[in-house]
């Protein structure tokens, strides 16, 4: 499996959002500034995001996005999922009952079950929040590194 860009920079976006709309809706202005992704990309990724639910749009002068949840409740995996469609490393008939003609006799079936799964369990466990966490813990060493700390 490997992610475009729309799930790597829509994570990245969802973090800023969870880190910066604590008070107000952030613009896709400042996110786009921030994370140096193109704002017209950027609506496309929150328009997304909004369809699944995770992000809510506030019209008006001091209007913008905000996480539709708490960040302790959006896992990765309904970042990319959202974003990405299906994350399943292999798609395999035999596995979902489609008439796979091999289904019966194939092993490989429970290597693409079991590589499949462990994608899913992994981003599933991985909340926005600990996201949040890591991003203020490495933004806290880069800058206690560049002050000399």
């Amino acid at each position: 499996m490997k992610l475009s860009t729309k799930g790597r920079y829509g994570l990245r976006a969802l973090i800023d959002l969870a880190i910066y709309s604590e008070e107000e809706p952030v613009s896709i202005s400042s996110i786009a500034a921030r994370q140096s992704i193109s704002e017209r990309y950027l609506e496309q990724l929150m328009g997304k995001l909004k369809k699944a639910g995770l992000v809510r749009s506030i019209r008006g002068a001091q209007g913008g996005y905000q996480l539709a949840k708490s960040p302790n409740e959006i896992s990765a995996g309904d970042i990319l999922r959202a974003l990405e469609g299906s994350l399943e490393a292999v798609e395999c008939p035999g596995l979902k009952d489609q008439g796979c003609e091999e289904s019966d006799f194939c092993v490989t079936k429970y290597v693409w079950q079991r590589i499949n799964e462990s994608i899913k369990n992994a981003v599933d466990e991985i909340t926005l929040q600990q996201l949040v966490t890591e991003s203020k813990k490495v933004n806290h060493k880069t800058k206690n590194r560049n002050c000399g700390g």
